[in-house]
């Protein structure tokens, strides 16, 4: 697989793998950030921000047709003592501090909730275990808002586990005070039938650092939009995802760094395996160093492994940069078919296909499964991983 820094506009299609690349910008082509949905219109499939999703399956969430229904979701959080939870209404001054909905489906997500959730981590509070989010679908429509707020110095691992089947459009705040450190791990492991839209944003402070691992399985479609920026000099961003995406799946992950202050870093890892007739993985990155961003440092890569024919992936890197006083910048896209040669030298050494083949699936995400830093989360993710690759052994999927 290799790398490319400068992708030129355009597609190249192998077989029945399309892979297509292009080096526009399209971080100020959509209409600009608001929580009222009468500022976004419908769209149709043809504005750039849409042109990769599959609209007739987003059950409504796009045009306004999409009501909340029967209890919506079920939601179980635990936290470790002296962490605050409310459920507060839409006038809390905190809800939409980290960013603005980008697009309709977020302004909807906001103007329908009915209750946000808030859970608020006190300054210089170090958090010995993960505060644990639960969300399960019963196959209702539901709107939702959650914020995540760090004090000055504190410490958090946050794990988000959606399961079930649900038709879900909602937004999710991370909002880090001075210091503050925060790991956020979002799993999306729906049912077959699910959609699932969501924008997060994360606000991070000065001397702030911010990991963000995004892994994704389920779903008939799965579309998030992690985005971020900077309230302080010296803030850092890790953002990492993992998505395995099976036949008839379709998974988007459109990401934007906005690096709007000075002296900060950002690194955006991505990594997806796709395999089965019609599977459909999306993955834009979109970074903006701002004229003020002065000293900033950012790279951003996605690489993907195709194991079957019938899968298409869309990888699109965008850097538009306003200064020239910064230490580094840039960016790789990659995507491949499973390497024979790596197969065959396993299995010259007597490993079987099956596990010769679980092997190279398993190293290629090795370095995103270690990020997880949640023991029973990287242990149900490699679960998950063989769980999937056994679909195709020996079907010819």
């Amino acid at each position: 697989m290799a790398e490319a820094q400068n992708i030129p506009v355009g597609s190249t299609t192998a077989g029945q793998i399309a892979v297509a690349a292009e080096s526009t910008v399209a971080t100020r082509m959509s209409a600009p950030p608001s929580f009222d949905v009468a500022d976004f219109p419908v769209p149709h499939g043809r504005e750039e921000e849409w042109r990769f999703t599959p609209l007739e399956r987003l059950r409504g969430l796009h045009d306004g047709t999409a009501v909340a229904t029967g209890d919506g979701l079920k939601v179980d959080v635990q936290v470790p003592e002296g962490v605050t939870v409310e459920a507060v209404g839409r006038d809390d001054a905190r809800l939409g501090r980290a960013g603005t909905p980008v697009d309709r489906v977020a302004a909807q997500a906001y103007s329908a909730f009915e209750k946000a959730g808030v859970i608020t981590v006190p300054k210089e509070t170090v958090l010995a275990e993960p505060i644990r989010i639960a969300v399960h679908g019963e196959g209702d429509t539901a709107f939702a808002h959650q914020v995540i707020e760090l004090g000055a110095f504190a410490e958090a691992v946050v794990v988000i586990d959606h399961t079930g089947d649900a038709v879900l459009a909602a937004n999710v705040d991370y909002v880090l005070g001075d210091g503050a450190k925060l790991t956020v791990v979002s799993v999306q492991d729906w049912d077959d039938k699910a959609v699932h839209v969501a924008q997060h944003n994360a606000l991070i402070g000065r001397d702030a650092s911010f990991k963000s691992v995004v892994v994704t399985f389920g779903g008939d479609v799965v579309r998030l939009h992690p985005r971020v920026s900077y309230a302080g000099t010296g803030g850092e961003a890790e953002l990492f995802g993992l998505y395995f995406t099976d036949k008839g799946q379709h998974q988007e992950h459109r990401l934007l760094v906005d690096h709007n202050t000075p002296h900060c870093k950002s690194n955006v890892v991505y990594k997806g395996a796709l395999q089965g007739d019609g599977a459909h993985a999306v993955w834009v990155g979109d970074v903006l160093i701002e004229a003020k961003a002065e000293g900033t440092d950012t790279y951003e890569m996605n690489r993907n492994l195709v194991l079957t024919d019938g899968a298409r992936v869309d990888s699109v890197p965008n850097l538009e940069i306003e200064t020239g006083e910064i230490v580094g910048a840039g960016h790789a896209s990659a995507t491949g078919r499973f390497d024979d040669e790596q197969l065959f030298y396993l299995m010259a050494r007597g490993i079987p296909a099956d596990e010769a083949r679980r092997l190279v699936v398993r190293g290629f995400f090795a370095e995103l499964v270690q990020q997880i830093g949640v023991d029973d989360i990287q242990e149900r993710l490699l679960a998950k991983i063989d769980e999937e690759l056994e679909t195709v052994s020996g079907s010819g999927r």
